[in-house]
C-alpha cells in the first residue's frame, strides 16, 4: 500500500543527504515534494499541512542547518513526526473482565468477520480462551463464514437462532462463554453497505447490553478518506476504543492509514496484512514509519520469523550455513518457511536498506519465479538435490520436462545455487580465520 509514497519520500529525502550542508531553501524544496507525495497518497489535507509545518519548523533550526549531518537529521525529524502522526491514543489492547468482551463494528466488506477470526488467533497466542459470536442475524452467510474460520482455529462459535435480536445474540454469547469457561468474547456485529441510523442504533444497543472492554472499528484502508468519514460516524454512535485497519497489503494509496488517527483521535490497534488468519499485526507507529521511509522493520521481521520457523529446523539450518553444507533440499525448506512469513514484498521491505527492492521482489513472486524454482527442485531426485554437480545434460532436460520449465530455467537455478555455495564457503572460511572483518580486509 505504501510503495508509491515510500519511493517518493525516499527519493526526496535522499537529495538532502547527498550534499554537505543543507540550507533553508533546500529544506523548503524537500518539504514541497513531501507535501505533494502525501497529498497524492490521499492523506487528509489538514493533516498534511500540519505535518509539513512541524517538520519545517524543526528542520530549519540553527542546530540542524549548521550541522555537518544536516541531511540525516532532517530525515530523523521526518521519521519522528511521522511516528507522532500515527501515535494517537492508547494502543494497549485491554482484556479486562470475566469474560472480557471485544466488540467489532464496521461496514460490510471491511473484513470484519475475517478480522474477528484473526483476533481470536491473536488472543489464543496471548494464552486466553476466546469464544467467537456471530452477532449478525441479518446475514446468515456471515455466521457460516465465522463458523468455518472457527473450526480452522479450533475456537467455538456462538450464533443466532431464528427470531433472536442482535442484543439477544450478544447476551447469549456472553452467557455461553461463562458456561464453556471461555475468558474472551469476540462479537462480530452486523454491518451495512453504508452508514445508516438503524445500524448505529443497533451497535449502540449491543454495546449498552454487554459493556465491551474494547470496541474496535474495522476499517478498509483501501477506501481512502471515506474510511475517515466512517470512523467519525461510528465514534459518534458508540465509545470506540480503537481501530483495526484491514487490507494494508492492498494497492491503494494508503492515505487513510496515515490520516485516520490524526483526524479522529482514535488509536490504530491492529493492522490486517493479508487474507489468512495469521495476517494480523499489533500496530507499532515507529515500525510503520520506518517501513515507509525505507529504514526497515527488524522487530516485526524477527517476530514473524519466530512464528514461522521451527526452532530445531532453524538450528540445523544455522549449522549447515556455518559448515557451508547448504543443499537444494535446504533451499526448498527455507523457501517454504519464508512463504509462511507473508508476502515476500512485505518481508523484504522490513530489511533495512532493501525497501526499494520490495516491489521488485513481489513482482518476481507474482511472475511465478519462486514457483518455478520450487517446481525445478521438486523434479530432482534426493541425490540430485544434495549434490547438483551430478546434473549432466540429460538429467537437466529430464528435470525441465518434469517441472514444466525450460532447460534455461534449470541451468540458471543450478548456476545461482553454485554461486551461493561459493559465497557461503568464503564467509565460513572468513569466520574461522578471524570473522567477517578479516574477510573484508582480504577483499580490500
Amino acid at each position: 500500500m505504501f510503495d508509491a509514497l515510500s519511493e517518493r519520500l525516499r527519493a526526496t529525502l535522499a537529495s538532502l543527504t547527498g550534499r554537505g550542508r543543507v540550507t533553508a531553501e533546500d529544506v523548503d524544496t524537500a518539504m514541497r515534494e513531501v507535501r505533494l507525495a502525501l497529498l497524492e497518497a490521499d492523506v487528509n489535507f489538514k493533516v498534511v499541512k500540519d505535518f509539513v509545518a512541524r517538520v519545517r519548523e524543526r528542520a530549519v533550526g540553527a542546530e540542524v542547518l549548521e550541522s555537518l549531518t544536516a541531511g540525516q537529521q532532517v530525515i530523523g525529524i521526518v521519521n519522528e513526526e511521522l511516528t507522532a502522526l500515527l501515535s494517537a491514543g492508547d494502543r494497549t489492547f485491554q482484556l479486562r473482565g470475566s469474560p472480557a468482551v471485544v466488540l467489532l463494528a464496521g461496514l460490510q466488506g471491511s473484513g470484519k468477520t475475517t478480522s474477528a477470526a484473526k483476533l481470536a488467533r491473536h488472543v489464543v497466542k496471548l494464552g486466553r480462551r476466546p469464544l467467537l459470536v456471530a452477532a449478525d442475524p441479518h446475514r446468515p452467510a456471515a455466521a457460516e463464514q465465522l463458523e468455518t474460520l472457527g473450526r480452522q482455529l479450533d475456537v467455538p462459535v456462538h450464533r443466532a437462532t431464528t427470531g433472536t435480536t442482535v442484543v439477544d445474540v450478544a447476551r447469549g454469547g456472553v452467557e455461553a462463554a461463562r458456561r464453556l469457561n471461555r475468558d474472551v468474547v469476540i462479537l462480530d456485529t452486523a454491518g451495512r453497505l453504508t452508514v445508516d441510523e438503524a445500524l448505529m442504533r443497533e451497535v449502540a444497543d449491543v454495546a449498552d447490553a454487554v459493556h465491551p472492554v474494547e470496541s474496535l472499528l474495522v476499517v478498509d484502508a483501501m477506501t481512502g478518506q471515506e474510511a475517515v468519514t466512517v470512523a467519525q460516524a461510528f465514534a459518534e454512535a458508540i465509545p470506540l476504543t480503537g481501530l483495526v485497519l484491514t487490507k494494508i497489503d492492498g494497492d491503494a494509496r494508503g492515505g487513510a492509514a496515515l490520516s485516520i488517527s490524526a483526524v479522529t483521535g482514535l488509536p490504530v490497534k491492529f493492522l490486517g496484512t493479508g487474507e489468512k488468519t495469521d495476517a494480523l499485526e499489533p500496530f507499532h507507529p515507529d515500525r510503520l514509519a520506518g517501513r515507509i521511509l525505507g529504514m526497515g522493520d527488524i522487530l516485526t521481521l524477527v517476530e514473524r520469523a519466530q512464528d514461522a520457523f521451527d526452532e530445531k529446523q532453524a538450528a540445523r539450518m544455522e549449522e549447515k550455513l556455518a559448515k557451508a553444507s547448504f543443499t537444494l533440499e535446504d533451499m526448498l525448506d527455507s523457501m517454504q518457511q519464508m512463504q509462511k512469513m507473508g508476502p515476500i514484498g512485505q518481508v523484504v521491505s522490513m530489511i533495512p536498506g532493501l525497501g526499494a527492492m520490495a516491489r521488485d521482489a513481489q513482482e518476481a513472486v507474482d511472475r511465478g519465479e519462486l514457483r518455478r524454482t520450487e517446481a525445478i527442485i521438486r523434479a530432482m531426485t534426493p541425490r540430485e538435490r544434495r549434490d547438483p554437480t551430478i546434473l549432466n545434460g540429460s538429467r537437466r532436460r529430464r528435470i525441465a520436462a518434469g517441472s514444466g520449465t525450460t532447460l534455461t530455467d534449470v541451468n540458471r537455478l543450478v548456476k545461482q545455487f553454485g554461486e551461493m555455495q561459493k559465497l557461503m564457503k568464503q564467509l565460513s572460511t572468513g569466520a574461522r580465520r578471524g570473522g567477517p572483518a578479516a574477510l573484508l580486509g582480504r577483499r580490500m
